[in-house]
This record gives structure tokens, C-alpha cells and sequence, in this order.
């Protein structure tokens, strides 16, 4: 089969509606717009979102207003507390705390927080790290390890 040989199923195409050609077409005289009224005239219609003098949506809900930033990097975030459920001197790595539950995805990086305390030393390498999340893992006798793109950073 070619390309020039195929053809539309049949409904797919429909004949273009053409008004205002004599009252025997179906659509002579009002040409399907009615009879009188705003939406019967030439360049009709009010702006988008005119809601006849109503205040519109947009001002009524004015926390909807704003954009949504498309490089935002959401990461899966773990806290120090969390990690004492490791033996001391275990290496913790993404997969690792997707095994353990820890982190729903490995597919989004994590971010390491100093909410609770540790009581063990651990080799971590995550993304991210928080100052306090460091320095807890480190008084503990561990070592954080900051990963970039897969390579490891100090």
C-alpha cells in the first residue's frame, strides 16, 4: 500500500456547510445564526471569559491565577530519623531506600533532611543534602556523598 493510495474511512469527511446560497440550500436568508441578537451579526461574540458583566472566573478565584514553573525538580525526601533502620557502616544508596520503602521512585533524586537523629555510622550518597542533615550524619561518624548526574561530588 502507498501512501497516495489510502483513503478516509467512510463519515470521515463531510462536505463544507455552505450558507447564505438561497433558502432551497437549508441555509439561505439567517444563514443558521437566528434571527436578531449579538451572535447574529458580523464579528460576533463578546471577548473569551465575558461572562455577560458577571465578574468572571478568572477574578473569582484569584488563587488559580499564576503559573505552574516546569523545571521545578521535585525530589523524594528522606529524613535523618528514618535511617536508623540501617546496620552501622552500611552504604545507602537510591535503590537501597527504595528496598527498604524509604522512597517511593528511584526515578526522582533525594534529598537527605535533618529531622531526628542518628546513631550510627553510615557512607550515604544521595543528590541532596541539607546543612543539618550533614552535619548529624557526620557527629554519628558517617560520610555523606553528594551524587551529580550519576558521578559522585565532595
Amino acid at each position: 500500500m502507498k501512501q497516495n493510495e489510502l483513503i478516509p474511512t467512510y463519515g470521515a469527511n463531510h462536505r463544507k456547510k455552505r450558507v447564505g446560497r438561497g433558502n432551497a440550500s437549508g441555509h439561505g436568508t439567517f444563514c443558521g445564526r437566528g434571527i436578531k441578537g449579538q451572535k447574529s451579526r458580523t464579528g460576533s461574540g463578546p471577548r473569551l471569559g465575558f461572562e455577560g458583566g458577571q465578574l468572571s472566573l478568572i477574578k473569582r478565584l484569584p488563587a488559580k491565577r499564576g503559573f505552574t514553573n516546569i523545571f521545578k525538580i521535585e525530589y523524594e525526601v528522606v529524613n535523618v530519623g528514618n535511617l536508623n533502620v540501617f546496620e552501622s557502616g552500611a552504604e545507602i544508596t537510591r535503590e537501597i531506600l527504595m528496598r527498604k520503602g524509604l522512597i517511593k521512585s528511584v526515578r526522582k533524586p533525594v534529598k537527605l533532611l535533618g529531622t531526628g537523629e542518628i546513631d550510627r555510622p553510615l557512607q550515604i550518597r544521595v543528590d541532596k543534602y541539607s546543612a543539618s542533615a550533614k552535619a548529624k550524619v557526620e557527629s554519628a561518624g558517617g560520610t555523606i556523598t553528594e551524587v551529580v548526574g550519576g558521578s559522585e561530588a565532595e
